[in-house]
């Protein structure tokens, strides 16, 4: 079996992490390490890291000064400071994991098996499912897309990509499992399992229609062309909160079009992900005219 190890910023996450916390703990097979960065959180959150690592030595609590914000931005530089304690371990699989999830005994270890089938896979991961939503069936991402609550990546594939960019907009998983299939790896979501997200996306410190709106911003940071915006934009309409979830997602991405903010993301990436929606949208379009549109299967690779 493949060695991994894994990373979890976390930032006041005293509600939630001691289920992610038992989920690592019962794993029929555990990490090399794990490293849980505790992002200048102001509740008990190190506190109840800190009763793991005194009982699990392979647990390491990694503490960030205090930040004035909550953002993507500040996660990657967690995210990175648990990286950096990394060094000199061997491992062949990293994880990025969230700390407000839990799963199976048998997740992780069913991840590694699927590494070890198939050399060319890079990054891996499972569908999810939170309050009222199955990312299997309302997610518009597809089977190519590897949720950021948990993404375990081939540690050469994970060092190709350049690991995480940090951008304040957000979707700094997107662009690393993007940039990855761009460099030639395989990039999968599984069916067989699949993780519980104890917060609804996007709302750790918004509200859902705020979260739609910013969902949509970054919809335009990072690259998606507005023809295909649109068909995201229709499917949103008919999920919750219907119509009005919709044309939040559009305004979000409006509104950073006519504010022409920098993308960060390369033109290569850019380029590369239209290309990807181009055929994703000719497949919605050939399956809609053969009455296929029901069964999803244009949204997989």
């Amino acid at each position: 079996m493949l060695s991994y190890v894994l990373v979890t910023p976390a930032r006041n996450e005293e509600a939630l992490i001691e289920r992610t916390l038992a989920s690592v703990v019962s794993q029929t097979v555990r990490p090399t390490r794990w490293i849980i960065v505790d992002d200048g959180s102001t509740d008990r959150t190190a506190a109840i890291v800190g009763v793991y690592e005194r009982r699990y030595p392979w647990i390491m609590l990694v503490r960030c000064p205090a930040r004035a914000d909550r953002s993507f931005a500040s996660k990657v530089e967690a995210f990175n400071a648990g990286y950096d304690c990394l060094a000199g371990i061997a491992y062949d699989v990293i994880g990025n994991l969230d700390a407000d999830i839990s799963f199976e005994a048998d997740y992780l270890e069913f991840l590694l098996s699927r590494f070890e089938r198939d050399p060319g896979l890079g990054v891996a991961g499972t569908f999810f499912v939170e309050d009222g939503y199955d990312s299997s069936r309302d997610s518009f991402e597809g089977q190519t897309h590897v949720a950021g609550g948990c993404q375990l990546f081939r540690r050469q594939c994970f060092e190709e990509v350049g690991g995480f960019i940090p951008h304040r907009a957000g979707g700094v998983d997107w662009i690393a499992v993007t940039t990855a299939r761009m460099r030639g790896w395989k990039t999968l979501a599984f069916r067989e399992k699949a993780f519980v997200h104890h917060r609804r996306l996007g709302t750790a410190e918004r509200g859902v229609l705020a979260s739609m709106f910013h969902t949509g911003q970054k919809d335009y940071y990072l690259g998606k062309h507005p023809v295909m915006q649109l068909p995201r934009v229709l499917y949103r309409m008919t999920k919750s909160p219907v119509v009005l979830g919709g044309l939040v997602l559009w305004a979000g991405y409006a509104w950073a079009w006519l504010r022409r903010r920098k993308r960060p993301i390369t033109d290569e990436l850019m380029d590369f992900r239209r290309r990807e929606d181009l055929a994703k949208l000719t497949r919605i379009v050939r399956f809609t005219l053969q009455g296929r549109s029901r069964d999803k299967f244009y949204l997989l690779e």
